[in-house]
């Protein structure tokens, strides 16, 4: 067994999230979002390399030592699976993992609003799930993915850096494909994907002009994409994806995006009230005219304002509205709420008005 495995086993019996081991600290591992230091000497460089070099093969150590940092999945079997990342940084090396959980999350499970089935019912289009790193949008797009699979019959086709969630065939047949291992680039793999008889491609990361590109023409040839962004609202993720192409060719591609663009989730994780566990807070956007003219007449700064006077029956929601239906469910704290809002002020004079019984 290796040395690292004692500290994975106690991030997993602690039910964190993160191990971040690096030359110059003690072991922390992020609990609820929280960053808890062990109760561990701190690690010399030589000590931290020790412990991080036994876990990586021959190749991982090779391509390691040339790029300075590399990504892969951590099996410790009856344990779990970890995303690993070692990097170089000022005090020498260092490396975050991630538990990745065996089973797959469902809808349901996750809290995520009804509406959001939608998006895994759509035959084409391209569908964003959005949010800082380390608010749960991989773990999200599992559970979409999972829904399909399980709800009808199509090829679904994973780009992902690494591999995270496993999914077995249900009712779907699967393919899941890693850059840097099976394939060169996520554009690349998004190309070749469009010759493998796709219903629905997903994109792990969307992040260059020619990702983007490949994108929006699979979406316009009938498949649904599913794609993440960094962004933390629904019309920042409209924007980043207009502002990667030239500014020559922006006004041809607002009218691309304002009809394939089926839908937006933005999320970010926040902690329950109870004290036990986090839960993801959500805006979500839906195509309609008004939306769809908002981008293509350049105006997607106005769908903030958009979503926060959005019908309670429309599906739509703003992250604000969401906080404040957490609040005064009593699923959160109104700290808590304030501390992500788009808008505190205004949540925290909603919050004011709940009676105090609410």
């Amino acid at each position: 067994m290796a040395r690292l495995d004692s500290f994975l086993r106690l991030v997993v019996e602690q039910h964190a999230s993160d191990l971040h081991f690096h030359a110059g600290v003690a072991p922390i591992i992020r609990h609820d979002g929280d960053l808890v230091p062990l109760n561990f000497r701190v690690l010399t460089e030589s000590d931290a390399r020790r412990f991080l070099l036994e876990i990586l093969s021959p190749a991982q150590r090779e391509r390691f030592e040339t790029e300075r940092e590399i990504d892969f999945i951590y099996e410790l079997e009856g344990v779990g699976r970890f995303r690993a990342n070692i990097f170089q940084q000022t005090r020498g090396i260092g490396s975050v993992f991630r538990i990745v959980p065996n089973r797959l999350p469902t809808i349901e499970e996750l809290y995520l609003p009804p509406v959001v089935k939608k998006f895994t019912q759509l035959q084409n289009g391209l569908v964003l799930v959005t949010g800082p790193t380390g608010s749960g949008k991989t773990t999200t797009m599992a559970a979409l993915i999972h829904e399909i699979n399980k709800t009808s019959s199509r090829h679904i086709i994973t780009i992902e850096d690494p591999i995270e969630y496993v999914h077995t065939p249900i009712q779907s047949v699967i393919t899941q494909r890693q850059v840097g291992k099976h394939v060169e680039s996520f554009a690349g793999a998004l190309r070749s994907s469009l010759r493998e008889s796709p219903d629905v491609v997903v994109a792990g990361e969307m992040r260059d002009l020619e990702t983007m590109q490949v994108a929006l023409q699979a979406a316009e040839t009938g498949v649904l994409v599913f794609g993440t962004l960094h962004t933390n609202s629904a019309s920042k993720a409209a924007d980043r994806v207009i502002d990667v192409f030239t500014e020559e060719s922006r006004e041809q591609i607002r009218g691309v995006v304002s009809v394939m663009l089926r839908g937006v989730l933005a999320q970010m994780l926040v902690k329950r009230a109870s004290g036990e566990g986090r839960q993801a807070a959500l805006e979500v956007m839906l195509q309609t005219v008004g939306i769809s003219n908002l981008i293509r007449e350049n105006k997607c700064y106005q769908i903030d304002a958009y979503l926060q006077t959005a019908e309670p029956g429309s599906g739509m929601q703003s992250l604000d509205s969401c906080l404040f239906q957490y609040i005064r469910d009593g699923v959160i704290t109104v700290e808590e709420g304030l501390r992500v809002a788009n808008f505190p002020d205004v949540l925290k004079r909603m919050a004011a008005e709940l009676p105090e019984d609410a």
